[in-house]
């Protein structure tokens, strides 16, 4: 029997334009938009939502989701997934806006072995602006790196982990930098290079003349509250106990966490797609 008929693959995708809650002025759960949920066994399923509007605190003009998960055709490849989002029309408050958010992760899990091959092609944001100002992005499409070698956790990778320790350190370089922001990004820095989560992001920089403040990825923006950009858990469990080879790994990307802070505050998560998947034996 060949390796890939011995094998098996549980494919996980999830998608949602937007969700979350609002505290004030008013007490409500948002109803995720567009939510899609990939079968395990994979194929695919995609939603959409048009004109969409939430009293006057965030609309979007359309936006749809698709999640997919196939084997590959080509010879000494595995199993795909793709998660993807996509909001155009965006604005919150009549400050951020934004003509096109696309959110898109591709694993690849390879026949042998279970770590997988991250892509985040597609992901971009068209003509982000807050207050009527551009935002000028500076990606890292890169900050996974490659896969590591022999299937090591990507949290023990020493490139992966380099790269995600220099993003602390512009954040915590501010002086200024925001009492609960220093509190979560020293935490994150202490418990950098444990094994099982990493918190970072696919945007280094966000600069521009907005009204604002800009923390590296993290804007908090006066009288609205704070935006994080491209935000990124990375979490790795069920290690062999032998060969500490996690078997599985899910990636969770979201594009604008938002949390607000003023006359309205609640918490909405905008562009956000879970991916994992588990191979057998």
């Amino acid at each position: 029997m060949s390796e890939t008929a011995e094998r098996t693959h549980h494919y996980h995708a999830e998608a949602s334009v937007l969700g979350g809650h609002l505290r004030l002025p008013l007490c409500q759960q948002i109803k995720p938009q567009a939510h899609v949920k990939l079968a395990r066994e994979g194929g695919y399923i995609s939603q959409r939502a048009e004109n969409y509007r939430l009293e006057a605190v965030i609309s979007f003009r359309s936006a749809y989701t698709h999640v997919a998960g196939n084997r590959s055709h080509k010879p000494g490849e595995g199993w795909y997934t793709l998660t993807s989002s996509v909001i155009e029309g965006l604005n919150v408050l009549d400050v951020i806006t934004a003509d096109r958010v696309v959110g898109q992760t591709i694993t690849h899990h390879p026949l042998a072995g279970y770590v997988p091959t991250i892509s985040f092609l597609g992901t971009r944001f068209e003509n982000l602006r807050i207050a009527g100002h551009p935002v000028e992005l500076e990606l890292d499409y890169e900050i996974f790196g490659s896969k590591p070698a022999d299937d090591a956790p990507y949290t023990s990778d020493a490139g992966f982990l380099s790269r995600v320790s220099r993003q602390y350190d512009r954040i915590r370089g501010h002086q200024d930098l925001p009492e609960n922001l220093a509190e979560h990004y020293n935490r994150l820095s202490s418990t950098l290079g444990g094994r099982e989560a990493v918190e970072c992001s696919l945007v280094n920089q966000a600069a521009g003349r907005y009204p604002g403040r800009c923390y590296g990825h993290v804007i908090k923006i006066p009288d609205i509250g704070v935006i994080t950009l491209g935000k990124l858990v990375l979490k790795q469990e069920d290690f062999h106990q032998k060969t500490g080879v996690p078997k599985k790994t899910t990636i969770h990307l979201t594009m604008i966490d938002l949390k607000l802070g003023c006359v309205i505050d609640g918490d909405i998560p905008i562009g956000g797609g879970t991916s994992n998947g588990e191979s057998q034996p």
